[in-house]
């Protein structure tokens, strides 16, 4: 009986609880990545709290889904529009799917479908005019850039290939709150390019039914869904008067436009506001966000995941040590 009270030597298999507790956040995090398959016998509690603070790839899949969810339901709207204009200017439906699935290009889509038709069939012109409207991607993926530097050229095409404003905007904010990898941005534009392709579908299907698109606001989606996603992501007053001042160029570059002031095309506005929008918050406020770490990311994310996590770990182990 005397035995009994004495503790017993503590088993430093990674599923004890007790050298969980002596074990700090990172290194636990590690081991969670190292020994995924081993270790099978953790409690449901520890899996939920370590999918979150690292998680397996299948995790921030299902994380990154979850966030373009979003996207999702507004590109529907907008790919029924684009699927039922082509299928009504001569596409077939399959033709529409497949310019769809081949590129989520948004407005750059209906720029070249209008195009074509403009040009008699010249899909020269119709490149052109989609890849000017699409300029923009340019300033996009050079931001994205240093934070994927690591990641393998398979994803990294991936990456690219799902790279819209959207889709952009939802991973640079989770860049920014240290919860975002490579392989949840993939998730992102997966469900994106779903989206996408859902709606276009749905659109070429059922042209033959809807006469006038406009009638139902489908086009008015697009803009919703900038709205909506400023208004979430904006997170403090610079970022608010960036907004502001990109939309007050765009406004103006439009009003020079109709008075014939400015004889540009309309898809230029957005890449000069952008351009101008930009240099000014940099001539204003030069030294950015600085205090905001940026590191690499691999395929996992690792960097990112360890150092914003580390501290919902601790907090996990403060409460077992409590315990």
């Amino acid at each position: 009986m005397e035995n009994k009270d004495e503790t017993p030597p503590v088993n430093r298999d990674e599923t004890s609880p007790v050298n969980r507790d002596e074990t700090s956040p990172p290194v636990i995090l590690r081991e969670v990545a190292e020994s995924s398959q081993e270790d099978k016998s953790l409690d449901p509690a520890t899996d939920a709290q370590d999918d979150i603070s690292r998680g397996t790839r299948a995790a921030q899949f299902r994380a990154g889904l979850k966030s373009g969810l979003p996207i999702f339901l507004g590109y529907v709207p907008v790919g029924l529009a684009f699927g039922i204009l082509a299928c009504q200017h001569g596409f077939y439906w399959w033709e529409a799917l497949l310019a769809s699935a081949g590129a989520i290009a948004g407005s750059g889509q209906f720029v070249a479908l209008s195009t074509l038709l403009a040009s008699g069939g010249h899909a020269a012109a119709a490149l052109i005019a989609s890849s000017v409207v699409n300029l923009r991607y340019l300033l996009f993926s050079a931001t994205v850039a240093p934070h994927v530097r690591k990641v393998k050229p398979p994803l990294l095409v991936w990456l690219g290939f799902s790279l819209t404003d959207e889709s952009f905007a939802i991973n640079m904010a989770e860049i920014a709150e240290k919860k975002s990898t490579p392989i949840r941005m993939a998730g992102v534009g997966f469900i994106s390019w779903i989206g996408w392709m859902v709606g276009t579908l749905l659109g070429a299907l059922g042209a033959s039914f809807v006469k006038n698109a406009d009638r139902f606001g489908v086009n008015f989606a697009m803009p919703a869904m900038y709205a909506a996603l400023f208004v979430a992501l904006a997170q403090n007053l610079r970022q608010v008067l960036c907004g502001i001042g990109s939309a007050a160029i765009v406004i103006g570059l439009y009003v020079l436009s109709k008075t014939g002031v400015l004889v540009i095309p309309t898809y230029w506005f957005i890449v000069i506001a952008a351009l101008l929008a930009a240099t000014i918050a940099t001539i204003i406020w030069p030294h950015g966000d600085e205090d905001e770490a940026h590191p690499d990311l691999d395929a996992d994310g690792e960097a990112t995941v360890l150092e914003g996590a580390a501290a919902s770990d601790e907090m996990l182990v403060g409460k077992r040590a409590r315990s």
